[in-house]
């Protein structure tokens, strides 16, 4: 007689088991932390736009149709036509690929250079901490992030390498100064002093048993910083200092837009809220963030 397949197989009710906890994770998520789930699907949503542009888009964002210049939303065109007969909605699907390559790239370069110069400030102090906290991040801070982005892309030219090293540039210290901070704190523990205590070198050290200690702040600040060069590249690309055309970006929209507000507004609205969610996406990521790795917030919900 043939053993019952619980028994003879147990592959499935593994697979079963597996599931149901694959699925019990963004549920609790989203019973935990309802804003934070928000904010996760608004960017999933972005980021299936950005990777699947070329297939959502049903025009070329780049061509041009003088006949069918500034028709409003329909049919034949969700979003309406700009001055030049583009299609707005193909424009703002491409325009998603721009931002949200900007902010990972500006995120990475920027954490990796702030968290490598705040590490070796923080872990070994004295006169390298002098150079890096005291002279190297307050002449990055004299000025405004932004009007220092500004000059920099005015001085290499606009191009988006350029557009990112600019806004990279112009973030890295809040990282550094983050790190700075968490180092100072941690390098003191018993559990780094038992490892110096053990032959292990500075590298060492670093990177195996301050920088995991630290990941939690540094996540919170990324999430932010993220959107903060969102909204930096819409700026730069609304000055015409972002990424030239016939490339569509939310903030060189925004400025095509300006003159043709009042008779088509419409040509603002949309990327003005593509802009706005992306930005209200990473916000809500990083509260969240911050509230789940907060640990008198887990004490406050029970954990």
């Amino acid at each position: 007689m043939a053993e019952p397949l619980s028994q003879s197989n147990p592959l499935p009710s593994g697979l079963l088991f597996a599931f149901r906890t694959s699925l019990r994770e963004p549920v609790e998520l989203a019973r935990r932390q309802p804003l934070a789930f928000t904010g996760c699907l608004i960017l999933l949503l972005f980021l299936f736009c950005a990777l699947f542009a070329p297939r959502l888009a049903p025009h070329d964002p780049a061509q041009l149709n003088l006949a069918a210049r500034l028709l409003p939303p329909s049919q034949a065109h969700w979003f309406g036509t700009d001055e030049l007969g583009r299609d707005v909605f193909s424009r703002t699907l491409y325009g998603a690929r721009i931002s949200l390559l900007v902010a990972v790239a500006v995120v990475g370069i920027s954490l990796t250079l702030g968290s490598a110069l705040g590490m070796l400030a923080g872990f070994y102090g004295g006169i390298t901490d002098t150079l890096v906290n005291i002279y190297l991040t307050n002449a990055f801070l004299a000025l405004p992030g932004i009007l220092l982005a500004i000059a920099i892309v005015a001085f290499l030219g606009s191009s988006l390498e350029n557009l990112i090293l600019a806004l990279a540039l112009a973030s890295w210290v809040n990282y550094a100064r983050l790190v700075r901070a968490q180092v100072l704190s941690v390098k003191q523990r018993e559990y780094v002093q038992a490892a110096r205590s053990m032959g292990a070198g500075d590298l060492h050290l670093m990177l195996r048993h301050i920088l995991p200690n630290i990941l939690q702040p540094l996540l919170v600040q990324a999430a932010v910083g993220m959107a903060a060069a969102v909204l930096s590249e819409a700026t730069l690309s609304f000055l015409g200092l972002g990424v030239q055309p016939p490339t569509p970006t939310w903030g060189a929209m925004l400025n095509d837009a300006r003159s043709h507000i009042f008779e088509s507004p419409y040509l603002m609205f949309f990327p003005a809220i593509a802009l706005a969610l992306c930005v209200f996406s990473f916000n809500l990521i990083g509260d969240g963030l911050r509230d789940s790795l907060d640990p008198r917030s887990r004490l406050r919900e029970g954990l």
